[in-house]
Parts: structure tokens; C-alpha cells; sequence
């Protein structure tokens, strides 16, 4: 493709280079006159001969396979961002969870688990705590963050 273009550049230069050049040569008259629409038509033709020989045959631009494909992107788009945002969900949730642990003095690890919610958006619903048991932690996680107690599992350490 970028060699049909060069070529196709290189021919217009040329037929514009010897059109000038011809002109400068004929003296001033009717032939220079008939000479300049001469080399005008020719430069034309070399501008325009690419369309010329394209084959509109095989040109097939059918909305309907770019319309799905487009689709098909958005989707996989739009799952990319989902997913992307689930992991940025969970690291905040479990980030709130870990400050929350070490202002009531709790040493533990989390991991916190999202879902979708009814509106697709990734909410979190459960949390996997390993170190001391808190009921006061586990409390905040109810009422704030919308972790049902049932939903907290705590695997504790001696």
C-alpha cells in the first residue's frame, strides 16, 4: 500500500515537473497556450488514474459487519472496565477495612470479595479476614461498607 502511494506520488511529480518544464520552453502564444491544457489534462489523468484502475468489484462496505463488530468491542470493552473496576473496588474496600483494623488496634489481613449488583455495578459482599476477631470491626463492616456479618468469615491466629 505505502509503495502504490509512493509510486503514485512519485508519477504526479514527474508529470508536474515536465508540464512546467514544457511551458518554460514554448514560447508565449496559442501553441504555449495549447501546451499548458495539454500538460493540465495529462497531469489530470496521472492524478486521477489510481481511481481509474481500482476495482470497485471487490470493495464491499457493508455496515452491518462494522456495526457488529463494533458491538463486539464495546462488550469486550465494557467487561474490561467492569472487571478493572471490581479490582479497584475491592483494593479500596479492603484498604477502608485494614485503616478501620488499626484504629481499633487489630492486626489482621483481608481480602474482600465483589459482585455485580443489579445495575452491573461491582459492589462488595463478602470479606476474609485472617488475624484477631473484632466484633467491632465486624460491625463497621455491616453498617458501613454493606458486608453482612454472615458474609465475614474470620480465620483467627493464636
Amino acid at each position: 500500500m505505502i509503495e502504490a502511494v509512493r509510486s503514485w506520488l512519485t508519477a504526479v511529480a514527474a508529470a508536474a515537473f515536465l508540464v512546467s518544464l514544457s511551458q518554460s520552453l514554448i514560447p508565449e502564444g496559442t501553441v504555449r497556450k495549447i501546451a499548458s491544457f495539454t500538460g493540465g489534462l495529462i497531469l489530470l489523468l496521472v492524478m486521477v488514474k489510481p481511481l481509474l484502475g481500482a476495482d470497485f468489484e471487490r470493495l464491499d462496505l457493508r455496515y452491518e459487519d462494522y456495526a457488529a463488530d463494533i458491538q463486539q468491542r464495546k462488550v469486550e470493552l465494557q467487561s474490561e472496565s467492569d472487571q478493572t473496576l471490581g479490582e479497584l473496588i475491592a483494593e479500596k474496600t479492603e484498604a477502608y477495612i485494614l485503616d478501620k483494623a488499626a484504629v481499633l488496634g487489630v492486626t489482621c489481613t483481608v481480602r474482600v470479595l465483589v459482585e455485580p449488583a443489579e445495575d452491573g455495578t461491582p459492589v462488595p459482599v463478602s470479606a476474609e479476614l485472617t488475624g484477631q476477631k473484632s466484633e467491632a470491626l465486624a460491625d463497621y463492616m455491616e453498617q458501613e461498607l454493606g458486608i453482612p456479618k454472615e458474609r465475614q468469615v474470620y480465620h483467627e491466629t493464636g
